[in-house]
C-alpha cells in the first residue's frame, strides 16, 4: 500500500467519523480562518470567482487546482491548516484542490454556505 493510499484512506475515516461529513470537517479546520465563508472569500479575493461560484451552483464543479491554491492562500495558511487536518504541509494544496469543491458544495446546498 502506496502513502497515498493509506492517506487517502486516513482522510477518508476522518470525514466519515465527523458528524458534518466533509463540509463539516472542512468547516471546522477553517474556523480559524473564517470558516468556508473565509476560505471562499479568499479564492474570490484571487480571481477564482467563477470556480468558486459553480461550487454554490446546482451545475457541476469546476475544478481547482493546487497550484491555485498556493497561489490564492499564503503559506502560512496551509501550514496552519495542514496542522488542523494533520495532514502533511506538502500535500494541503493537493487535499483542497480535491475536497474543497465537494465541501463548498455540500455545505450551500440553497447556494449560500450555511454556518451551522
Amino acid at each position: 500500500m502506496s502513502f497515498f493510499d493509506n492517506f487517502g484512506g486516513m482522510l477518508s475515516n476522518a470525514i466519515s467519523n465527523h458528524p458534518g461529513g466533509l463540509a463539516g470537517l472542512m468547516s471546522d479546520a477553517f474556523s480559524q480562518f473564517g470558516g468556508l465563508d473565509g476560505v471562499v472569500t479568499k479564492l474570490n479575493d484571487a480571481g477564482l470567482g467563477s470556480r468558486v461560484n459553480s461550487w454554490l451552483g446546482r451545475g457541476e464543479n469546476q475544478p481547482i487546482t493546487p497550484d491555485e491554491i498556493r497561489s490564492a492562500l499564503s503559506n502560512e495558511y496551509l501550514v496552519s491548516l495542514a496542522q488542523k487536518l494533520g495532514v502533511p504541509t506538502d500535500q494541503v494544496a493537493s487535499i483542497l484542490a480535491q475536497h474543497l469543491p465537494a465541501a463548498v458544495d455540500q455545505a450551500s446546498p440553497d447556494g449560500t454556505i450555511r454556518t451551522s
